[in-house]
């Protein structure tokens, strides 16, 4: 027992530690602060591993995306929790992403522009700048391939068309899907999107290759321009 009367977690009954809990009640039963603490093993002098990931969390509104942006230098400024510790937060972050990003891979086939927002959502939800991705189709709207064409700053991203009209010959393509994030957090297209999106549609159609669609992609939301009809 602490000085000042806490309990530290060795000495809490077994059903409430958070490795205990886990062995006897399975996984689901911890909360988002339970299983932080398993990963940071301990606390510092005034807080518990527990309460130290309460704290954690309650820093950005107990939002695990907005944890999922949280740098090592970030998580060093709390109190307790060292760079091994931040490391270990970041890689179990970073886990999670991969583990969602093979989910859309079994989903062979883009059917409407949700499909394309849960296949890169994985990639780009917590980026901090812009990144541009391509989806190359099959004529049975399969995905044949998926890459990274571009990559800007917080609101421009730069791109060579070449590179991407080369890769779609390539792989004998029917269609292109375009996906970019805007870290901002506001889906609209800027002028940029438009002409982006023009030059590429135009591009495509020389080689009776169809731009599919282009899904700006924000946490929780997304804009598609097929959806709203300005593909032509």
């Amino acid at each position: 027992m602490e000085a000042d009367g806490r309990l530290r977690i060795r000495e809490w009954a077994a059903e409430d530690r958070p490795r205990e809990k886990l062995l006897l009640k399975g996984v689901a039963s911890l909360s988002d602060a339970e299983l932080l603490a398993i990963l940071i093993s301990s606390g510092n002098r005034d807080e518990t591993a527990v309460q130290l990931s309460q704290r954690i969390l309650g820093a950005v509104s107990n939002n695990l995306n907005a944890m999922g942006k949280l740098s090592v230098k970030d998580l060093m400024a709390f109190k307790g929790i060292g760079e091994a510790k931040a490391i270990a937060i970041v890689a179990a972050m970073e886990l999670g992403r991969r583990k969602r990003e093979t989910e859309p891979l079994e989903r062979t086939s883009i059917r409407g522009s949700r499909d394309v927002y849960d296949l890169f959502y994985p990639l780009l939800c917590d980026l901090a700048h812009e990144e541009l991705w391509m989806a190359l189709t099959s004529r049975a709207g399969k995905v044949m391939e998926k890459t990274k064409v571009g990559q800007g700053g917080a609101g421009m991203i730069h791109i060579d068309i070449q590179v991407i009209m080369k890769a779609a010959i390539h792989t004998l393509a029917a269609g292109i899907i375009l996906c970019h994030n805007h870290p901002s957090g506001n889906a609209s297209p800027s002028r940029a999107d438009d002409e982006l999106t023009s030059r590429i549609a135009e591009a495509a159609g020389l080689f009776n290759i169809r731009l599919l669609d282009h899904v700006i992609l924000c946490d929780n939301t997304y804009y598609s321009y097929a959806d709203e009809g300005k593909l032509v």
